[in-house]
């Protein structure tokens, strides 16, 4: 898939195999770099660069992937600027703005679980 492709929005996400709500959240934001990526998304637009480097960890494929995952759920908007060099910025939709207070949960339980000695590395997110 190329840059210029747009990226239909699927169907509504289902909890097919459990019947419950929570399999539909995890389905839209499960995995180890979608709610990091959303967290860093809650202070505002970030240029794809600014994402990588905030998740380290993951290679910039998988940042891509997940990204066009997010895009595809409505969580996320892909802003594409006609300049040359293109720049691209990701912004959470109304949708995506919606998910804050679970992902603040979540950094707050994160949190509470870890030891103290891993709450020192721990850098807090937005």
């Amino acid at each position: 898939m190329n840059d210029s492709t747009p990226i239909l929005p699927r169907p509504r996400r289902k909890a097919g195999r459990t019947g419950c709500a929570v399999e539909v959240t995890l389905s839209v934001i499960g995995g180890l770099w979608k709610p990091v990526i959303l967290f860093h998304l809650l202070d505002g637009k970030l240029r794809f660069n600014a994402l990588c480097r905030m998740v380290p960890n993951a290679t910039a494929r998988m940042v891509t992937l997940q990204l066009r995952e997010l895009e595809r759920d409505g969580v996320i908007n892909r802003i594409v600027y006609p300049e040359v060099p293109p720049r691209v910025e990701y912004e959470l939709t109304e949708l995506g703005r919606s998910l804050e207070p679970v992902l603040l949960s979540m950094r707050s339980w994160g949190m509470g679980f870890a030891s103290d000695e891993d709450r020192q590395e721990l850098h807090v997110c937005p």
